[in-house]
């Protein structure tokens, strides 16, 4: 059932403003955490920005139009330089603005920067509000295929997600979850190829970057795995070899140990972030991509990275 906005209805729910403005003192309450509850929109924008003028006025009609079923939280961000800087650092972009990103349930959903016209920001939402709130048709397909591929059948999940990506040519999800198949199932080559062969948009998409960042990781880790001992003999030489340190948890990374990986390279930003354009921050945000948002790794090594940066 689709969800429904009507923009001249101010705030049909009647109850509190759902428009508000944070700062980074308050971001975790406002954004993070209320985000387990309902989705919220973060508008980052500025006094200068001319497009913020026309952009952020529409947001706050189709927010209150949705009647309390989704947030609105505006941060100006001259006035909130270290938290625009963190956020940048955990891979959100805002060397632009405006910048529209979407969370739920702790995490960044979406996003979308310029000022895009009343009914692309009412589609934007009511996207979101349909995975914060239901199912799309193919869900319950996709979570079988899931299901599958975490009991290790992957020919079954493939059935399903070739089945899937048949019936609908442009659904990221089943394509990404194709292409994990193909690679579970050591066909890699053939994963690689159909990945290649798809339109600019659905590479762009974060399901197939996130399958492409995948079989990147495995291919520098194959070379890196048999190099074991030796970043482990520079690292009890010198503690502070960064590149030592990076190339080991590419290799951990590589041998399924995502935990040991994530943690050797949170150690290599807390010695010295900014080593090598800071390269390990990057290394793990590389990781949260072919993970996924919602591996328990990644979610682990998030809090470990929010620890570092917000410090």
């Amino acid at each position: 059932m689709d969800v429904i906005l009507d923009p001249n209805q101010p705030n049909p729910s009647g109850g509190p403003d759902p428009v508000i403005d944070g700062d980074q003192k308050t971001f975790m309450q406002d954004v993070v955490e209320a985000s387990r509850q309902v989705p919220v929109l973060v508008d980052f924008w500025a006094t200068w920005c001319g497009p913020c003028k026309t952009l952020t006025p529409t947001i706050e009609k189709v927010v209150r139009a949705a009647g309390g079923r989704v947030r609105l939280v505006k941060i100006d961000i001259d006035k909130n330089r270290q938290l625009v800087q963190q956020l940048t650092q955990m891979g959100l972009p805002l060397q632009s603005v405006p910048t529209v990103a979407a969370f739920w349930q702790g995490q960044i959903a979406d996003i979308f920067q310029g000022a895009l016209p009343e009914s692309e920001v009412k589609k934007f939402i009511e996207n979101l509000l349909k995975v914060a709130g239901g199912q799309m048709p193919s869900a319950d397909l996709i979570g079988e295929a899931k299901e599958l591929f975490e009991a290790q059948d992957f020919s079954g999940a493939l059935e399903i997600y070739a089945a899937l990506a048949q019936q609908e040519p442009e659904n990221a999800e089943a394509l990404a979850g194709l292409a994990r198949c193909l690679i579970a199932l050591d066909e890699e080559g053939q994963a690689k190829e159909m990945l290649d062969g798809l339109d600019a948009k659905l590479k762009a998409s974060a399901e197939i970057s996130a399958v492409r960042a995948q079989i990147e990781l495995a291919e520098a880790g194959r070379a890196a795995q048999s190099k074991f001992g030796i970043f482990e003999e520079r690292l009890a030489a010198d503690p502070d070899d960064h590149e030592a340190r990076i190339e080991l948890a590419v290799a951990l990374n590589a041998a399924d140990k995502r935990v040991e990986a994530s943690q050797a390279l949170l150690e290599a930003i807390k010695r010295d972030r900014a080593w090598n354009d800071e390269a390990a921050r990057k290394q793990l945000l590389k990781f949260f991509e072919a993970w996924g948002l919602d591996d328990p790794a990644t979610l682990k090594a998030r809090r470990g990275l929010s620890a570092l940066l917000f410090r």
